[in-house]
């Protein structure tokens, strides 16, 4: 697992990449009570708005961490958007991409490195 500086959590496997936001995201956004998920095949371009997400301290988006094409979401977010805070990095993922650009993975970090960008106050 590796992490962005927008709070977010990318899972790789062979084709695929899981896409979630992490713990400390869903701290600072307090009880989620909606989720606006693409639909399966849409294109998401790096840094496009990909999801919505309200809570009730705000409501913002998460931008695509990388180019791809949206192979599969977890509809359970529709009935049940409370599981990105009580399980974000497992129940809680968001959606599946297929990466149609080749990823640098030095633009992400590790968990030691995502732990020190926190206590940093990033």
């Amino acid at each position: 697992m590796v992490y962005t500086r927008d709070h977010e959590w990318l899972e790789f496997s062979d084709s695929e990449v899981v896409i979630g936001i992490t713990q400390h995201a869903q701290e600072q956004l307090g009880d989620v009570v909606f989720v606006e998920l693409p639909d399966i095949g849409d294109e998401l371009m790096q840094g496009e708005e990909a999801v919505v997400i309200e809570s009730v301290k705000a409501a913002g988006e998460i931008a695509a961490p990388l180019t791809g094409t949206v192979v599969a979401v977890n509809e359970s977010l529709v009935d049940a958007p409370e599981l990105l805070n009580s399980d974000p990095e497992v129940e809680g993922w968001i959606l599946k991409l297929t990466s149609t650009v080749d990823v640098e993975m030095s633009d992400f970090m590790d968990q030691s490195q995502y732990q020190e960008f926190i206590r940093n106050g990033e």
